[in-house]
């Protein structure tokens, strides 16, 4: 599966470590999938949102933008590299992980299982369920940006049967009422903070959408939310401590 992948952190990611942070508790499920792993590689890692304190890491990202945010996260330094040709042996690592970056490669099944090939027992993959995007409200204000997103996930099923689908767990990923990871679901019961461009430029697929939409889209909600319709629809979710939305923890377990 090839896709394009236009967004270029470099130029538009310069925010990102402030918004997408490690949320303590999708953190909590991502460790314990990764099992009794002592080594890890992070795949897209970005700048290191999830990756465990507690084990020997190395990670790998392409862009300068990202490399330079994990430094000032106190991360360890990246290695430049990509998820269809990575450098290491067979079996290098005792796990492999991709936390919500899968989107992202060029080449989705060339790096899944070059994943595959350098774990020596657990790939763990961090990613959103297409087909349940829709789950939440942010597909009535911006039907642009979810249809956009929806081209660029590939299904869960794809991925597992990269993986072996039956060597395959797929779990869901509850998202707490305060999470501090910026992604949209992030924001089920705080509308308002789509408000903010910053908080948007951490969600790529936000640079799939021409200007003008995105002004219609914001201005919409801003609206609704000036005159309570957002409320009288989806005000119970201000107050919800859980959503169960698209987020998916894909396991793969290689015996």
């Amino acid at each position: 599966m090839k896709i394009e992948t236009t967004y270029d952190y470099d130029a538009h990611g310069r925010q990102y470590a402030r918004h997408r942070q490690t949320d303590p508790r999708i953190a909590a499920q991502v460790h314990n999938a990764l099992g009794s792993a002592q080594s890890v590689l992070n795949i897209g890692a970005g700048a290191g949102s999830y990756e465990p304190d507690d084990r020997y890491v190395v990670a790998v990202e392409p862009f300068a933008v990202m490399r330079a945010q994990r430094l000032q996260q106190g991360k360890v330094p990246a290695i430049i590299g990509y998820a269809d040709a990575l450098p290491f042996d067979d079996n290098s690592f005792d796990a492999c992980m991709a936390m919500v970056t899968i989107h992202h490669w060029p080449d989705i099944v060339a790096g899944l299982r070059e994943m595959y090939r350098v774990a020596k027992h657990t790939v763990v993959v961090l990613t959103f369920d297409p087909s349940a995007l829709d789950s939440i409200w942010t597909e009535y204000y911006f039907p642009a940006v979810i249809a956009a997103e929806k081209k660029r996930y590939p299904e869960i099923g794809f991925i597992t049967d990269c993986l072996g689908a039956d060597k395959c767990e797929v779990l869901d990923v509850p998202i707490p009422l305060d999470c501090v990871d910026g992604f949209q679901e992030a924001f089920y019961g705080r509308p308002e903070a789509f408000l903010d461009e910053n908080v948007r430029n951490a969600q790529s697929a936000w640079g799939f959408v021409d200007a003008e939409t995105i002004k219609q889209h914001v201005q919409h909600l801003a609206d609704e939310l000036a005159n309570g319709e957002w409320d009288r629809k989806y005000g119970h979710l201000r107050t919800q401590p859980f959503f169960h939305g698209s987020i998916r923890l894909v396991v793969c377990k290689k015996g």
